[in-house]
C-alpha cells in the first residue's frame, strides 16, 4: 500500500506515467477500501467506503440478534470479520466471515461455552480482540466476566481459568449492564502481557500469559463505594492503548478519565477540562501518540450527552488539555448516548474516527475528528462500531 492519503477516509491516489515525454496518459487512481461494522440491538450493519462515497449493504446481518462485539482482523492475507450474535431464541454465538461480511459461518459446536464444572452459562460475548503479537490468536471477553483464548482465528475458544478462578472473584459485583469483561488489550512487544477490564471489578493484568493475574487500579477512584480507593471493584468502562507508547493507557471510568504511563500499574486523573468525567467510551488515535477521544455523558443518573450537546472531545497531549469536536455534528439539543464500544478509530492516515449512539445514528470523520458527517440514522440502538482499511 502506498503511503499517501488524499480526499477521504481510505482514499489513496497514485499517479503512474509511461512512454515518452510527449505521451499523455490518463492518471491511474488506486483507492483503498475502508469497512465499517456497526453492531446494533437488532443486527449488524456493514458500510464500505472506496473513494469518497459510503455505501451500506442492504439490511442487517443477524436480523433480530443483538451484536455486542465485532472485530476486523487484518493480520492475515485475507481479512476476517468476527461478530458475536445474541439471539433471544438460540442464545449467544460467535460468527466469522472471510469475504468482508458478505457471508458468515458458525462453528458446528459453540465457539464460546463455559465448562460444566464452572456452574456458569454464557450470557453474551462482550469483546472480540485479535492479539497483537500472535497471528492466529483471538481473545473473547464474556458475561459472566471471563476471558477466552482462541488459537484458530476465532473458531473455537478455551476458558482462561486462572482469571476465572481469581481469589477476588467472589467479591466482583455486576455493573448496571451486567458483569462483563468488556476490554482486552494485548501488547505487540510481548504476547504474555494481557490487560483486561471488568465491570465492576476493574483492571487486571497478566505478564505470564494468563497463568496469574493482578488487579491494576491504583489511583482509579470508586466513588460509589465506602472505600473510594480499593484494590479492585472499580467500575471501569473502557481502556485504550496509546499509538506511540505501548505503556501508556487511557481509561474511562464510571466517574473519571485517567492515564497510565506504566502499563496500568498506576493511574493519573486527566479529566480536567472536560464538561463531565462520566462516560463509557475511549479510543486512541491509531498513529499519533498522546491523542485520544472520549464522549462525555452528563451523569450516571442522567445518561445523555454532556450539556445535551453532541461532541467528541480529543486530547492532543495525553490528557493535559481537551478540545471539543463538533463541526458537522448536530447542533441542537441532543440525547444520543454513546456506549463503551461505539467509539473507534480506523488505521488510515489521516485517521477515520467513528461513533454510533442509542438514537441509531452513526457519524464519521475523515480527518482525525476535525469535521464530521452523518452516515446513518434510525438504526436500532448502536452497541459497537469497528472500522479498518481492508483493501
Amino acid at each position: 500500500m502506498v503511503g499517501c492519503r488524499l480526499g477521504g477516509i481510505g482514499e489513496c491516489r497514485v499517479r503512474h506515467r509511461c512512454g515518452t515525454v510527449d505521451n499523455e496518459v490518463p492518471e491511474v487512481v488506486v483507492m483503498t477500501e475502508v469497512l465499517l461494522a456497526v453492531g446494533t440491538r437488532k443486527g449488524l450493519f456493514i458500510g464500505r467506503r472506496r473513494g469518497g462515497t459510503w455505501e451500506f449493504d442492504d439490511g442487517p446481518r443477524f436480523n433480530a440478534q443483538a451484536v455486542y462485539a465485532v472485530a476486523i482482523d487484518t493480520r492475515g492475507d485475507t481479512p476476517r470479520l468476527l461478530a458475536s450474535g445474541d439471539s433471544a431464541h438460540w442464545g449467544p454465538s460467535v460468527f466469522h466471515s472471510d469475504d468482508l461480511g458478505r457471508t458468515w459461518s458458525e462453528p458446528a459446536q459453540p465457539a464460546v461455552k463455559f465448562p460444566k464444572d464452572t456452574g456458569a452459562s454464557l450470557e453474551r460475548v462482550w469483546q472480540l480482540h485479535p492479539a497483537a503479537a500472535e497471528p492466529d490468536v483471538v481473545y473473547a471477553g464474556t458475561e459472566p466476566a471471563a476471558l477466552y483464548r482462541s488459537e484458530d482465528r476465532g473458531e473455537s475458544f478455551a476458558l482462561v481459568r486462572p482469571l476465572w478462578e481469581h481469589p477476588t472473584r467472589s467479591q466482583w459485583v455486576p455493573g448496571g449492564g451486567g458483569e462483563g469483561l468488556h476490554t482486552v488489550l494485548t501488547d505487540a512487544r510481548d504476547p504474555r502481557a494481557v490487560t483486561v477490564a471488568v465491570s465492576t471489578a476493574g483492571v487486571f493484568r497478566t505478564t505470564d500469559g494468563g497463568a496469574s493475574w493482578s488487579p491494576s487500579n491504583s489511583g482509579v477512584a470508586a466513588v460509589f463505594l465506602p472505600d473510594p480507593d480499593p484494590e479492585f471493584g472499580q467500575c471501569v468502562h473502557k481502556v485504550a492503548r496509546d499509538a506511540d507508547d505501548p505503556d501508556r493507557l487511557y481509561l474511562q471510568n464510571h466517574w473519571g478519565v485517567y492515564r497510565s504511563d506504566d502499563a496500568g500499574a498506576h493511574w493519573t486523573d486527566i479529566g480536567e477540562g472536560l464538561p463531565s468525567t462520566f462516560g463509557f467510551a475511549v479510543a486512541a488515535h491509531p498513529h499519533r501518540g498522546g491523542t485520544a477521544y472520549v464522549f462525555p455523558i452528563n451523569a450516571d443518573s442522567d445518561r445523555v450527552p454532556a450539556d445535551h450537546r453532541c461532541r467528541v472531545f480529543r486530547t492532543p497531549d495525553a490528557g493535559k488539555s481537551w478540545e471539543p469536536l463538533s463541526q458537522g455534528l448536530p447542533q441542537d439539543d441532543h440525547y444520543g448516548t454513546v456506549l463503551r464500544d461505539a467509539l473507534c478509530t480506523d488505521d488510515a492516515d489521516p485517521a477515520g474516527v467513528y461513533f454510533g449512539n442509542r438514537n441509531g445514528e452513526v457519524f464519521a470523520s475523515a480527518d482525525d475528528g476535525d469535521t464530521w458527517e452523518q452516515l446513518a440514522s434510525h438504526l436500532p440502538d448502536v452497541l459497537c462500531v469497528r472500522a479498518a482499511v481492508v483493501g
